[in-house]
């Protein structure tokens, strides 16, 4: 039986696929590294129109897809791609629906309009993932979450995961990046990511700007680790967050050889 401890990558970018902000290549950096100082590493993240299927080699699980989403009473079908990263001996798993992802551009549309249904996608993204997790039946040790998209992911796996057998060792490790949009994220937003009664109201308060920074706030006020993915982040989530009593915080390095995030995987797991 295998002792190695495991360690999930959850992003919504990641270098070669899709670079958005510079924390992608680190994101790619970290998995590889990892993975060679023997943990086992896999990685999700979302099948964006904008990733080519060809080049990149990705081809279906079929035994992993046919799992349903449920968002705000719809049900959305999840197919799951695999590839083997470049250069590494990781398998990135991307989650794809034709309606939510399959679009020429990422966040916003060809005019730079933010895409009204960026709330679901949100969603279905965050629990598609952990449902996604559960599939595998791979117990993660450690589940580290970058990206704003993966914000609720800690708030899930505290309350409406809480239960689950496969995430029940699991330590949230979170990273505040920069702000990349100004827009509201959708309307009731809030109210939308209570997906389990075991969410109360007062769970939500993090979330209530519905921004960019109230999706990092959240993702960091429920995780058990905070790190900084870039030199400049919004001051409050910086003030708010630099030190939090009980939480191991990790301050952004430019030239970070990475292995202060591998003593923090260790001290975690």
């Amino acid at each position: 039986m295998s002792t190695k401890k495991r360690i999930l990558f959850i992003a919504n970018e990641m270098s070669p696929y899709l670079e958005l902000t510079e924390f992608s290549e680190i994101v790619n950096h970290l998995a590889i590294k990892s993975n060679d100082t023997g943990f086992e590493v896999r990685c999700i993240m979302p099948r964006f129109g904008t990733i080519n299927e060809r080049r990149h080699r990705l081809h279906e699980v079929v035994r992993l897809s046919g799992i349903n989403v449920s968002v705000d009473n719809e049900d959305f079908p999840l197919q799951i791609k695999v590839a083997s990263l470049p250069n590494a001996r990781l398998q990135i798993y991307f989650l794809e629906n034709e309606d939510l992802f399959k679009r020429k551009f990422v966040f916003t549309d060809e005019n730079e309009n933010w895409y009204d249904d960026n709330w679901l996608r949100t969603i279905f993204y965050c629990k598609g993932a952990l449902e996604t997790v559960k599939k595998f039946g791979w117990p993660p040790d450690i589940i580290h979450c970058s990206g704003w998209m993966t914000g609720l992911i800690p708030l899930y796996l505290k309350t409406a995961y809480k239960k689950e057998p496969v995430f029940s060792n699991s330590k949230v490790v979170y990273t505040i990046g920069q702000n990349t949009f100004k827009e509201k994220i959708g309307a009731d937003f809030v109210k939308k990511i209570s997906i389990h009664a075991s969410i109360k109201d007062k769970d939500l308060e993090p979330f209530k700007e519905n921004n960019n920074t109230a999706m990092f706030r959240g993702g960091a006020a429920y995780a058990d680790a905070i790190t900084f993915g870039a030199a400049k982040v919004e001051k409050k989530l910086s003030d708010e967050f630099s030190k939090v009593k009980g939480k191991k915080i990790l301050p952004f390095k430019a030239d970070s050889d990475l292995t202060d995030y591998l003593q923090l995987y260790n001290d975690l797991a």
